[in-house]
């Protein structure tokens, strides 16, 4: 089912029950350490404060999409208050029904670097406003997202983690909440290619929302529930931006004067080429806070993660040949095998393939023939050519 959003976008299973965490770049254990973390408790003064942009976030103060055309984005909309014993940060947002008294909030990371592995953020959802009338079609939000490079942009890439819409928006009734993973789309005239799963209960409180981006798969969670699980064509094919808004879906809901609603976030986690559970990415913030670290980024600087070389405990199943037979690795394209959707490929691995016109792999092929490619690390279900996974080696 397509959701018509109607945005402008200006940047434009369950994997495991057990108890470690499982390394997307092998199918072995790897020390965590070795991938990379984000982590951030947010203990800043304010939106103007350094270390927050220091640390890679941007208060957006922009216009445009999505939301109320000629609403204002303002750094001021984007506080840091205590809630309970610690800070958390604030979106604000408020409409007195019109456009130039509409003000939304956003917050979103200044570079786009992030791609496979898990995010987790706990995160508040409010059901009414904290002054003025209610009903209005407010979206309090969680999502990754690329820029759109032009119409139906096949590279195209956006994960909506959360939309929660307590009032109903988009010919829908509230509460609901979204999880939309995004091939592409278009702005005029709309057309949306997208896959979601949605929950039709109210969310107000306190939510650990986690989605495990790895193998081909989105899996979704909210408080440790599976909520969605989400594959093909819809995976990410470019690194994308970490974000939060707060935007008003119109204003055909509102009566009164000035609205004002917030959403609150404590703490958010990114693990690179790792999927870790709900349990381990919350007890995983948790240990970060406990030893008195309010931010850590090793997302770059790790380079990813690295192959375990402890060999399996396994016994083999069938006794080994008294010579091994031995197939010598792909050197060049005479010997490289053709890249195919469902293999497992590690990094330094070979193939060749002509990538496909539109970033769809079952779609028409670009004309630009084969190329060999070589796998940077652990890959499957990413296309040659559409993805950073893949290094081109030249046309065969």
């Amino acid at each position: 089912m397509l959701i018509d959003k109607r945005r402008l976008a200006a940047l434009s299973v369950a994997f495991l029950a057990a108890t470690t965490a499982v390394v997307v770049s092998s199918q072995t254990a790897a020390t965590a350490a070795d991938c990379g973390y984000l982590f951030d408790d947010f203990h800043y003064a304010n939106s103007s404060d350094s270390s927050l942009t220091q640390h890679g976030w941007t208060p957006r103060t922009y216009s445009g999409g999505p939301g109320v055309p000629g609403a204002t984005w303002s750094a001021n909309s984007i506080t840091f208050p205590t809630s309970g014993s610690d800070k958390v940060m604030q979106l604000t947002a408020s409409t007195d029904g019109t456009s130039g008294g509409t003000n939304q909030a956003e917050l979103y990371s200044t570079q786009k670097r992030f791609l496979d592995g898990t995010y987790a953020s706990r995160i508040r959802f409010t059901d009414a406003p904290v002054s003025g009338n209610d009903g209005d079609h407010i979206n309090e939000t969680f999502f990754t997202i690329s820029p759109l490079n032009g119409d139906l942009d096949p590279t195209y890439s956006e994960l909506d983690i959360s939309e929660y819409l307590p009032n109903g928006g988009w010919g829908e009734t509230g509460p609901i909440n979204y999880q939309t993973s995004w091939y592409t789309y278009r702005n005029d005239p709309w057309y949306a290619d997208n896959v979601h799963s949605e929950e039709r209960r109210s969310f107000d409180g306190w939510h650990d929302l986690v989605v495990q981006v790895a193998n081909g798969h989105m899996i979704y969670f909210i408080d440790g529930a599976q909520v969605g699980d989400h594959s093909g064509k819809f995976y990410p094919r470019q690194t994308m931006t970490i974000n939060w808004n707060l935007w008003f879906i119109d204003t055909a809901a509102h009566t009164g004067g000035l609205s004002t609603y917030i959403q609150q976030v404590d703490w958010v986690l990114f693990a690179k080429n790792q999927v870790l559970s709900p349990s381990q990415a919350t007890s995983k913030a948790a240990a970060y806070r406990t030893s008195g670290s309010a931010f850590t980024d090793t997302v770059d600087s790790t380079g990813g993660c690295s192959t375990p070389t402890t060999p399996p405990t396994t016994a083999p199943t069938t006794t080994p040949p008294t010579t091994n037979p031995t197939t010598p690795p792909a050197t060049d394209c005479s010997n490289a095998p053709e890249w195919a959707f469902g293999t497992v490929y590690t990094g330094g691995n070979l193939v060749k393939h002509e990538k496909s016109k539109y970033g769809d792999p079952s779609g028409p092929p670009s004309g630009q023939g084969k190329h060999l490619w070589k796998a940077r690390y652990w890959t499957q279900g990413s296309e040659p050519g559409w993805t950073e996974q893949w290094q081109d080696l030249g046309r065969c």
